[in-house]
């Protein structure tokens, strides 16, 4: 068996199990009220009010009144509860009827069921059905929270040593390096978290049993270079550390197990502290968040228990800030969302610091953990912990056809809005396709979790963070109404501070993955209306799409024959064809009543960003 057969056997046996049960943290809440269904084209739109202290809510749909009630599953392949209302179901056929009860979500799952409400979803017209946005362009501009830049993810920095040839015959060192640099100057990524600061090529353990950090020089030199900030994630732990030396994960043999000695493991924690310090500067380093191991709460990360994650997290914190307090420490770096709770719990009795919390989930926008870290900073006088998603994105799963989908697309900005106001920071997974844990990509486009291919072309998803990161000036009020809005076409607004233009960013998506390949019924015609400017001043209108036509690297591909990797001549094409070009929709003029109108398509899946300049 080869090398990446083993690692996807070892991960398939081994990647749902829970290194052990969940500790809830909170009681059960109560279901949430007013409940609505509405029947709209191609799907069910469905929307509650929101119950104080919940993480978020799961949705149960039955063909019939009295049951059976399922969670609806729209096949993300993680955490099914959603953040907050409205919920479009995409799933229902249409001229039927369905049943629906939603439960508040909190620490310990989904509590009690509400009543019942019905819903029957229309078929698709001869036309797109209607949705209209309103923008007030005379509010004052309020920050956009940065969360979606703040940190990405990328395969352990190592890579950026790399000598031998990579896939596709590519120079993974290079490419990987100018992945680093795309998402800095494109996206605004300011820091970045990979897996693994010590493994074998990082850190030695010499015969004394004293550290040796020679590798990791190295690496954090070339990675500094780049302009941007490590997370230094603790982990995995060094094979002469290990209790269990063959208990290990992903093709390049990371150790998992709990260590033999637990003292060691503060030892390293902190001596690697001191030794960064030492190379990079006190001030520097503590700036840098550190965050302990990750994934905890699966087996095929941790062969411990919870228990003994709460004492590896207890002896790291201790150690690093023991060198220097200011040094940001937090975890539990879980998937799923678990054991959030549990660790703010632990350190709630033991008086051990957490200054953030970190999480991770995919397939579906974040939960919202404010009630937990506001409970926290309430019973311990602490400072309340940022939260942290250090690991999101479409889909969990290595080698997934939605990776490279304009699906994910609308995706990823409905988690981005969603984050705005619950999170500090939402880090997708990850920077570039040059990833190695379950072998190495066998072809251009095979479901890499990459922004970026081999070969660093955009895919939908970054184009989605690069309009993101278009957007000029504060935000403003943008609200869209009408069939499917809020849950599938949602928008975003934001104008510079005198008002000579605003930036206007639409997105038509659903949660639902039995829709990647786009669904005509989902499809809308919208039309934004931009209020509060001067009436009759003209403004020149630009606008960038992603659809299956534009933004579509992979459509580009395809059109070429597709195949495993491109030719010499074809690289050429491909680079020519990754960009997102402006197009002009000519000059409007604002009416008599400061208003603007302009009516646009927008597919499912698909995104408009309109910029409005004046003059």
């Amino acid at each position: 068996m080869s090398d990446k057969s083993t690692a996807h056997a070892d991960w398939d046996s081994r990647i749902g199990k829970p290194s052990d049960n969940r500790i809830t943290g909170v009681g059960e809440l109560p279901p949430p009220g007013g409940r609505l269904a509405v029947g709209g084209t191609g799907h069910v739109l469905l929307d509650w009010e929101p119950v104080e202290g919940a993480l978020g809510y799961l949705v149960h749909r039955a063909d019939r009144a009295d049951g059976p009630y399922e969670p609806l599953d729209h096949l993300g392949g993680d955490v099914l509860a959603v953040p907050h209302p409205p919920y479009a179901d995409t799933l229902a056929e249409p001229g039927r009827d369905y049943y629906y009860k939603v439960a508040t979500w909190s620490d310990g799952g989904a509590g009690q069921q509400s009543g019942t409400v019905t819903g029957r979803p229309r078929a698709a017209g001869d036309t797109p059905a209607p949705v209209a946005v309103a923008v007030d362009a005379s509010a004052t501009p309020v920050a956009l929270p940065p969360v979606w830049n703040r940190m990405i993810g990328a395969e352990h920095f190592s890579l950026l040593l790399w000598d031998e040839p990579g896939p596709g015959g590519s120079d993974v060192a290079a490419e990987y390096a100018e992945s680093l640099g795309i998402v800095r100057d494109e996206l605004g990524v300011r820091t970045v978290r990979a897996h693994g600061t010590f493994l074998p090529e990082t850190v030695a353990v010499g015969p004394d049993g004293s550290f040796d950090f020679t590798g990791l020089d190295a690496v954090y030199d070339r990675f500094l270079a780049t302009g941007l900030k490590p997370v230094v994630e603790l982990s995995f732990m060094p094979r002469e550390l290990t209790a269990d030396p063959d208990y290990t994960v992903f093709a390049y043999q990371a150790q998992v197990s709990v260590p033999a000695e637990w003292e060691r493991w503060g030892d390293l924690c902190r001596d690697l502290t001191v030794h960064l310090q030492d190379r990079y500067g006190r001030d520097e380093v503590a700036g840098w968040e550190f965050e302990v191991w990750n994934e905890a709460n699966l087996e095929v990360f941790w062969n411990g228990t919870q228990d003994d994650y709460h004492r590896l997290y207890e002896i790291a914190v201790t150690a690093v800030k023991g060198v220097d307090e200011r040094i940001r420490v937090g975890g539990p770096s879980s998937a799923a969302a678990g054991w959030v709770g549990a660790l703010l719990e632990h350190c709630r009795q033991h008086d051990v610091p957490v200054d953030f919390v970190s999480t991770h989930t995919y397939g579906n926008a974040p939960l919202d953990f404010r009630p937990m870290t506001r409970g926290f900073a309430e019973a311990t006088g602490r400072a309340e912990p940022e939260i942290l998603w250090t690991e999101w994105g479409v889909t969990p799963t290595h080698f997934h056809p939605v990776s490279d989908s304009v699906f994910a697309a609308p995706f990823v900005l409905r988690g981005m809005r969603s984050a705005l106001d619950s999170a500090d920071c939402l880090a997708y997974w990850v920077a570039s396709d040059q990833f190695e844990e379950l072998g190495w990509p066998p072809r251009l486009f095979h479901g890499g979790f990459g922004l970026l291919t081999v070969g660093n072309l955009r895919k939908p998803r970054f184009w989605a963070l690069r309009l993101l990161t278009l957007l000029q000036g504060g935000r403003i009020p943008a609200v869209a109404t009408g069939d499917g809005a809020q849950a599938l076409v949602e928008c975003l607004a934001t104008r510079v501070d005198d008002a000579s233009s605003v930036d206007v960013l639409l997105w038509n998506g659903t949660l639902d993955q039995s829709k990647i390949g786009g669904s005509a019924a989902l499809d809308r015609t919208t039309t934004v209306t931009v209020s509060g400017l001067e009436p009759g001043t003209a403004h020149s209108v630009t606008s960038h799409r992603v659809d299956e036509e534009h933004g579509n690297i992979q459509a580009v591909w395809n059109a070429m024959g597709g195949g495993d990797w491109p030719d010499a001549g074809q690289w050429e094409a491909l680079r020519a064809a990754d960009r997102l070009p402006d197009e002009d929709l000519g000059t409007h003029r604002a009416d008599a009543d400061g208003r603007l109108t302009l009516t646009v398509d927008l597919p499912n899946p698909g995104i408009r960003h309109l910029h409005v300049a004046r003059g």
